[in-house]
C-alpha cells in the first residue's frame, strides 16, 4: 500500500499525485524522561552520522516536517527522522517502508547494488521511483556486493555561499538534479546514466555543466 504524503519540508512536489501541504510541529529538544534525547552514530555504508534513538519520546517533531499515512496510521518525517504520534507527543520509530517522499534526508549516503543507486541514512534506504515523482523507503538491499563508490563520474564539491541550511541546501540539490536531467536527459541515479554506454561520457559532462549552472545560479561555489 502505497503511502500518502500530506506536507513537504523545502520543495513540495506537485506531480506526486499525492496530496500536499505544509505542516508545521513544534520542535521537541527533550527524550523519554524530559532530559536531553540519547543520540547514536549510524556509521553503515561509511554514513557517519548521528541520529536520536528510536524508541524514543519526543514533545514534538524539528523542524517544517512531511506528514505521511501509512497503514491507518500517521507519520512524520524530518531529518532523516521518523516520528509517530503518542497523545501529546511523538515516538522516534524505524521509517514505514512503501512509503514516499519528496525529498531525500538533508544527509544520506549513496549505495550502490549491481549499478543501481539506493540512498542511505538512518538504517533506512531510499530509491527514486520515477512513476511517483518521489523517493520510497525500501527493504534492505539483498545483494551482498554492497558499495558506496559509484561508477566513474566527476564529483561535484558544492559550498553554501549564503550559508543556506541543510534543508535548503537538500531541496536545491534535488531541484537543480531534476531540472540538469531534463535539460540532458541523463540521469546519475540510473544505472548507466538512463543512456546508451556510447553516449555516457558526453551526457555526463552535459550534466555536470547543467548542475553547476543551477546550483551557481542559486548561491552555490561548486567545483
Amino acid at each position: 500500500m502505497k503511502g500518502r504524503i500530506y506536507a513537504a519540508g523545502g520543495a513540495a512536489i506537485a506531480a506526486l499525485a499525492l496530496a500536499v501541504a505544509v505542516t508545521t510541529v513544534q520542535a521537541g529538544e527533550h527524550g523519554r524522561h524530559g532530559g536531553p534525547r540519547a543520540e547514536r552514530l549510524d556509521a553503515r555504508h561509511g554514513h557517519n552520522h548521528y541520529y536520536p534513538d528510536r524508541g524514543g519520546v519526543v514533545h514534538g517533531v524539528p523542524g517544517r516536517a512531511v506528514s505521511v499515512e501509512q497503514g491507518g496510521g500517521r507519520y512524520f518525517y524530518s531529518g532523516g527522522v521518523w516520528y509517530a504520534p503518542r497523545g501529546p507527543s511523538f515516538l522516534i520509530v524505524a521509517a514505514p517502508v512503501g512509503v514516499f517522499v519528496p525529498v531525500l534526508p538533508p544527509f544520506y549516503t549513496t549505495v550502490w547494488v549491481g549499478g543501481f543507486p539506493y540512498y542511505y541514512a538512518n538504517d533506512t534506504y531510499y530509491v527514486w521511483r520515477d512513476a511517483e515523482n518521489g523517493y520510497e523507503v525500501v527493504d534492505p538491499p539483498a545483494d551482498p556486493s554492497v558499495s558506496t563508490q559509484a561508477p566513474p563520474s566527476d564529483e561535484l564539491f558544492i559550498y553554501p555561499q549564503r550559508g543556506q541550511s541543510a534543508d535548503s541546501q537538500a531541496s536545491d540539490k534535488y531541484e537543480c538534479h531534476r531540472w540538469a536531467s531534463s535539460q540532458t536527459g541523463f540521469d546519475p541515479t540510473q544505472s548507466g546514466g538512463g543512456v546508451p554506454p556510447e553516449q555516457i561520457q558526453q551526457k555526463r559532462g552535459e550534466y555536470q555543466r547543467a548542475m553547476r549552472a543551477c546550483l551557481e545560479g542559486r548561491g552555490y561555489s561548486v567545483r
